[in-house]
C-alpha cells in the first residue's frame, strides 16, 4: 500500500472533494457560485493542529508534537484570490502554468501577535560597514633558510680534533668547531714565514711589503682565521694544525664528519642555523588568493606552549598552487629569541587581512539549503516574506550580501526557518489549487 504523508493525504482529500464538487455543479439545474478548491475545504474539513518544526506531524485536536514537545499550530488554510474576469481567454490558462520566475517566489506569511510573541521572533536591519577578514588555518614551524649555512673546508686535509660531535648542539660564532691537518694550508704557512724573512723578491717585481700581503691573502683564501695568521706572524712559526670556527651562532641541524675523516672543498661539514627568526610555512585555499599580501599581521599559536601568542607578518606568497590540494603556499616570519619554537611544531595561525567595507548581515540569519540562500524579511504588521539572496564572503558571524538586500531593510535573526516553511508549503497549497497569485 503506499504511504501518504499528512500534507499530501490532506491535499488527496481536498482533491477528491473538489471533484465532487465539480461533478455535482455539471449535473445540476442551476448555475452555482464557483469556488475554488481551498475555499471549499476550508468549509468543510476540520482545522488541523501541524508541529511548526516537523510539517509531517498533523492532528485534528490541540497537543505537543512527538518529536520536539512544540505546542502543535493550528493551521489555517488560505485560499488564493478569485482572478478577474479578463477580456482574453487565454488568460486564466496562462496563470494555472506558472514559470520560472513564479517559482522562485514566496508568499507573503502573516502571523497574529500572540504567535510571533510565543516564537521567539527577532529582526534586525541589514547594515553596511566593515568585515573583517581574517583567515584561519594551520602549518609548522620551519627555519628560515636566510639564517641557514653551511661549512666546508677551503683545502684538503684530515680532521685531527673534532669539537662538537651532536646534531642540535648550540655554538656561538667564532667558536672552534674543529682543528684540520692540511699539507696545503702548510705549505702556505712555510711561504709566508719565507716572506716575513726576506727583504724584496725582485723576481717577482715586487717588495717585501707586497710580497708578505700576498702570501697573507693566500692563507685567508685556503680558509686560515686571521687569528692564526698573526699568531704564525709573531711566533715566526708555522702551525701544523688550523682550526676552523663557526661563522654565526645558531644550532647545529648536521654533521656530517669523523674525526680522522679525510675532506675535501665539497664536504659539507656542519649546517649551521640561527633559530632567533623563524618561518612558519602554512597553506591557504584559492578563493582566499586575493586577501593574502606581503606584510600582513598575523597571530600564531602553537598547541605544546598554550597560552602563548607570537606576532608576525606575511614574509613571501609563493607563485604556484598544489596540485592536488588546490590550496597556496604562503610563509610568514616570527622572532624566536628565546629558542621556545622548534622545528617541524604545528601552529595555528590567524592572518589579518585589510577589511572590507560591504553590505552585510548576521550569518544566523541566512537560511541555507543547498539549492538556495535565503532570508526571511520582516514587512511590519505581522507580515513576513522570504527572498532569495546572494551572498559572498563570510568572517567572525557575519555575512557579505551581493543582492537580493538593500541597506535599512529588517530581517528575521531567529525564527526564519519556521516562516520559510511556512511560506514553502502555503506555495505548495496555491500551486496545487491552480492559483498562481503570490502575495
Amino acid at each position: 500500500m503506499i504511504q501518504i504523508t499528512s500534507n499530501l493525504r490532506w491535499l488527496y482529500y481536498i482533491l477528491i472533494i473538489s471533484t465532487t464538487l465539480l461533478l455535482l455543479t455539471a449535473c445540476g439545474s442551476g448555475e452555482p457560485e464557483q469556488e475554488t478548491a481551498l475555499e471549499h475545504a476550508k468549509k468543510h474539513l476540520n482545522a488541523k493542529y501541524v508541529c511548526p518544526m516537523h510539517p509531517q506531524i498533523v492532528r485534528d485536536k490541540p497537543g505537543n508534537c512527538p518529536l520536539c514537545g512544540m505546542n502543535l499550530v493550528k493551521k489555517i488554510v488560505q485560499t488564493a484570490p478569485k482572478p478577474e474576469a479578463d477580456k482574453h481567454s487565454g488568460h486564466n490558462m496562462n496563470k494555472m502554468n506558472m514559470g520560472k520566475k513564479d517559482k522562485k517566489k514566496h508568499p507573503t506569511v502573516t502571523i497574529r501577535p500572540e504567535i510571533i510573541q510565543r516564537m521567539g521572533i527577532k529582526t534586525t536591519s541589514v547594515k553596511r560597514g566593515s568585515l573583517s577578514r581574517i583567515i584561519k588555518t594551520v602549518g609548522y614551524v620551519a627555519y628560515n633558510e636566510d639564517k641557514l649555512v653551511h661549512v666546508h673546508p677551503r683545502s684538503t686535509g684530515w680532521v685531527e680534533k673534532l669539537k662538537v660531535r651532536r646534531e642540535g648542539d648550540f655554538v656561538k660564532r667564532g667558536q672552534s668547531l674543529l682543528e684540520l691537518y692540511s699539507p696545503e694550508v702548510l705549505e702556505a704557512q712555510q711561504d709566508f714565514l719565507v716572506a716575513l724573512r726576506i727583504k724584496s723578491s725582485r723576481s717577482l717585481g715586487l717588495n717585501r711589503k707586497q710580497y708578505k700581503n700576498a702570501i697573507r691573502n693566500r692563507l685567508r683564501l685556503l680558509g686560515v682565521p686571521e687569528s692564526t695568521i698573526k699568531q704564525i706572524e709573531r711566533k715566526n712559526t708555522s702551525i701544523n694544525t688550523v682550526p676552523i670556527f663557526a661563522p654565526q651562532s645558531g644550532t647545529v641541524t648536521a654533521l656530517n664528519i669523523r674525526e680522522g675523516m679525510y675532506v675535501t672543498p665539497s664536504s659539507e661539514m656542519f649546517d649551521i642555523v640561527d633559530l632567533s627568526k623563524i618561518w612558519v610555512i602554512v597553506e591557504v585555499f584559492e578563493e582566499q588568493l586575493d586577501w593574502v599580501k606581503t606584510g600582513l599581521y598575523t597571530e600564531m599559536r602553537v598547541p605544546a606552549l598554550p597560552g602563548r601568542v607570537w606576532k608576525g607578518k606575511v614574509d613571501y606568497v609563493y607563485p604556484e598552487l598544489e596540485a592536488k590540494t588546490r590550496t597556496l603556499k604562503v610563509r610568514l616570519s616570527f622572532d624566536n629569541p628565546r629558542g621556545l619554537l622548534k622545528l617541524n611544531m604545528f601552529a595555528q595561525v590567524k592572518i589579518y587581512a585589510k577589511p572590507k567595507r560591504v553590505l552585510k548581515i548576521p550569518q544566523q540569519a541566512l537560511i541555507v539549503t543547498g539549492e538556495r540562500e535565503a532570508v526571511v524579511r520582516a514587512l511590519g504588521k505581522g507580515r513576513f516574506k522570504p527572498v532569495n539572496v546572494k551572498t559572498g564572503m563570510r568572517s567572525e558571524g557575519e555575512v557579505e550580501i551581493l543582492s537580493g538586500l538593500r541597506r535599512g531593510q529588517r530581517i528575521v535573526l531567529s525564527g526564519q526557518f519556521l516562516i520559510d516553511s511556512e511560506a514553502n508549503l502555503q506555495a505548495s497549497f496555491l500551486r496545487f489549487s491552480g492559483g498562481g497569485h503570490q502575495h
